[in-house]
């Protein structure tokens, strides 16, 4: 048939770094696939959901330069997308989506409600949830076609939506006409703007007055930038705190090292953050999750600086900002550690000793007889693992908020998750996208009954790509977090579609994954000893490992709220978790603020 526009985005696609492709296939897609598979890498995956998230997450940990897109239909295919989407949105993350839609012709184009058939507004869909949305109808130039895809990647980054009708996909393009489309220039992706003289010098003035400055590390902050400077980051001797976008920037056994601030944070990370004079919040936009929706309580004693590349996250209004620095973290960062070192050991030894007297794992949480704790659990598997497994803590529920309490990252590994939307379901296929960016490593991923159950579909995608996946699910007889809020606030009295008793429906778990070919086990309290445990575990290939959870299970620490009187909700400041630690505790680690109990 000779060249195509299809076959033309293709290589302008190949040229921009894109190796991989997650699609499910259709007809109104069916040139763009066809082109596409003789390019790159094309896994199939059963729902168009996985395709987006699997994406989401290969661009998140995979080496720099190599990038994957999603190719869904048209009509169903596009609004099974928009969970995706809207998580990579508002995780600021980059991903491609080329949607198909029906030729030209067949556009109802806003004067009938459908005209073709499975006729969708795509653009008008997804236009909330990505940078760019863009019909394509007929063939446009290099330059037209890759000036949104690169604006994805600008500054804060986010999805991008391309509608591609089928007759501008299989549009025959000639070589004359090829060099037309091409004779324009690409556009330039913008740099990230640098501190401008006025911020230097106020970040400078506040750097050298602190005598307890933090750094807070947010996921905009690259992942080799803190390790690559850590140095010079020794010998400002400032202690680092992150957010869970942040967790894989450093390792947990650095002694710089003082955990993750979040309403269900580490405790002693709340703390120090709360007795800081200076929070240097390096590439986190300082959400509620971050500060507590008791904002107007954080930082109490200390002056903030967050430094982000969104303007409108700057000037939000919560929390209160002090210095607010719209540019690239890393190069903020270069500011305070070419700054002349103070002696921060009074403070050091202060975090230190606060971190010791806090453990991870407490004993407030009740685990009944015949079931695993998943505290335990996480913290005895973070040790299990090697210094390049690549973790996905889900995003959502109980099983999520242990790990992003308990596991001690290490080494190279990487961390990523999706908390902005935190839709369950997540993970499965976000531990795909992942297991793909590194083959040869070993991926790791939890997840909860209830949440893996909503796209348990994807086991066959992970079993036919023979995926390095090591899957663990917290049984607790399904939605754990759901079934915790309806005892919390309403008494438990009644529970309301949570389990099986109230009418969600849950698989046989050791009958379904067998129906992949996948190999399964139930741990048991032994597990950590157990030879079988440890050969299934190290072994390559997907396998599963259910974890009893109790599921009466509680959650602790964590940021209790109150439904006031008027129907509101009023949470606790963040360094005042629940249950207080013992009382000689609370005497020894709130020096430089008051104990809030």
């Amino acid at each position: 048939m000779g060249i195509k526009y299809s076959d033309v985005i293709c290589d302008w696609l190949k040229e921009a770094g894109y190796r991989k492709c997650f699609f499910v296939a259709g007809g109104n897609i069916m040139h763009s696939l066809e082109s596409a598979r003789h390019r790159f890498d094309c896994h199939p995956v059963a729902h168009e959901v996985a395709a987006v998230i699997a994406t989401e997450y290969y661009n998140a940990v995979a080496p720099y330069g190599q990038k994957a897109f999603a190719l869904v239909t048209a009509g169903p295919g596009l609004t099974n997308t928009v969970t995706g989407l809207a998580g990579a949105f508002l995780e600021s993350r980059e991903v491609l989506l080329l949607g198909g839609q029906v030729k030209s012709a067949d556009l109802a184009r806003g004067e009938l409600r459908q005209r073709g058939i499975q006729e969708i507004d795509g653009v008008t869909l997804v236009s909330s949830i990505t940078k760019r949305s863009v019909l394509i109808d007929n063939p446009v130039s290099r330059a037209e076609f890759m000036a949104p895809i690169l604006e994805g990647g600008s500054g804060r980054p986010g999805p991008v939506f391309l509608e591609l009708c089928l007759d501008a996909q299989g549009a025959p393009i000639s070589d004359e006409m090829r060099q037309k489309l091409e004779a324009d220039p690409i556009p330039v992706r913008e740099p990230l703007r640098g501190p401008s003289a006025t911020e230097i010098g106020a970040l400078e003035a506040l750097v050298a007055a602190a005598e307890r400055p933090i750094l807070l590390i947010g996921g905009g902050l690259g992942f080799d930038a803190l390790r690559s400077r850590m140095p010079a980051l020794e010998r400002a001797g400032i202690p680092i705190a992150t957010t869970w976008n942040g967790a894989d920037r450093i390792d947990a056994s650095h002694p710089l090292y003082f955990g993750r601030v979040n309403t269900w944070g580490q405790r002693y990370a709340n703390i120090l953050v709360q007795q800081s004079d200076l929070v240097i919040a390096l590439g986190t936009r300082l959400g509620l999750q971050q500060t507590g929706f008791n904002w107007q309580q954080f930082a109490p004693v200390g002056k903030v600086v967050q430094v982000d590349i969104d303007p409108a996250e700057l000037s939000k209004g919560h929390p209160r900002v002090d210095l607010p620095i719209e540019a690239d973290a890393a190069a903020v960062l270069d500011v305070v550690l070419a700054a002349e070192p103070r002696d921060h050991s009074d403070w050091l030894d202060f975090c230190r000793m606060v971190k010791a007297q806090l453990p991870l794992v407490e004993a407030c949480n009740n685990t009944r007889k015949g079931f695993v704790s998943p505290f335990a659990f996480v913290s005895a598997l973070s040790e299990m693992t090697n210094d390049e497994d690549v973790i996905v803590p889900c995003s959502s529920g109980g099983a999520f908020t242990v790990v992003e309490q308990v596991f001690a990252q290490k080494g190279r590994q990487h961390m990523p998750t999706n908390k902005g939307l935190a839709s369950m379901g997540y993970g499965l296929s976000a531990a795909i996208g992942a297991a793909l960016a590194y083959p040869e490593r070993r991926t790791i991923l939890f997840e909860g009954d209830g949440g893996f159950l909503q796209n348990v579909q994807e086991v066959g995608t992970a079993a036919v790509n023979k995926l390095n996946l090591k899957i663990f699910i917290f049984d607790d007889n399904g939605y754990a977090s759901i079934r915790m809020t309806q005892k919390n606030y309403f008494g438990g009295g009644a529970y309301v579609g949570c389990d099986t008793s109230t009418g969600l429906g849950m698989p046989d778990w050791e009958k379904l994954f067998p129906a992949y070919g996948v190999p399964v086990m139930r741990l048991q309290a032994d597990y950590a000893t157990s030879a079988d445990f440890k050969a299934l575990f190290d072994a390559p290939g997907v396998a599963a490992f259910l974890i009893p959870i109790d599921s009466e299970q509680t959650y602790f620490p964590k940021i209790m709220s109150r439904v006031t009187d008027t129907g509101a909700m009023e949470s606790n400041p963040i360094h005042a978790m629940s249950p207080p630690p013992a009382e000689d505790v609370i005497a020894r680690v709130y020096r430089y603020i008051p104990s809030p109990y």
